[in-house]
């Protein structure tokens, strides 16, 4: 009996090459069955399943994951995926009056889950700049569809993804991207 690898990741480009592999059927010419589930909530997410037994592998962000294993999760970190830092957007609603990314740590902020990396990134960028930002400024919008919701309805004014993901809607106008944050850490 071939051995089924459950693993998730984010819808997101990163994950083309595991798809593509998957698709061209290489992990099976190597009797390796592996079952892909996209995972639009993220990190946070990713880090419960792997918890719940949901799945046995995710591609997941190193600084959630080791934040999960800290807090108990029993999964193991077996490999990088990429060793440059990521470069997140920081952005606000098209029609938000917010303009500089300086003045956005008192703001409110749209979070895929606590622990995910868009509540774990503003954390980080904010210690890096001798500030904070109070639990309470927090709000759960549940992913990147969840929190352009939000931040047009301007329920939220900042939001951190991944900058190259949230392009089309910067372009769109949807999204205004008021700073970035290079990870400090490949």
């Amino acid at each position: 009996m071939i051995p089924n690898l459950r693993v998730i990741g984010v819808p997101e480009h990163f994950n083309l090459p595991w798809l593509e592999a998957i698709e061209d059927e290489k992990f099976l010419a190597n009797d390796i069955l592996i079952t892909w589930s996209d995972e639009p909530g993220g990190t946070g997410a990713m880090c419960k399943a792997l918890r719940d037994d949901k799945a046995d592998c995710a591609v997941l962000l190193t600084e959630g994951i080791i934040t999960d294993i800290c807090k108990g999760n029993p999964a193991r970190i077996i490999s990088g995926y990429v060793v440059s830092p990521l470069i997140w957007g920081v952005h606000t609603g098209g029609d938000n009056p917010l303009k500089k990314y300086a003045k956005s740590f008192g703001c409110r902020y749209a979070i895929s889950r606590y622990g995910s990396g868009s509540h774990l990134m503003p954390q980080v960028d904010a210690l890096t700049k001798d500030t904070s930002i109070p639990e309470e400024n927090y709000s759960v919008v549940g992913g990147l569809e969840g929190a352009l919701k939000s931040l047009e309805a301007q329920e939220t004014d900042v939001f951190y993804w991944e900058k190259y993901t949230t392009k089309p809607y910067v372009d769109s106008g949807l999204l205004r991207r008021i700073g970035e944050f290079v990870t400090p850490w490949p």
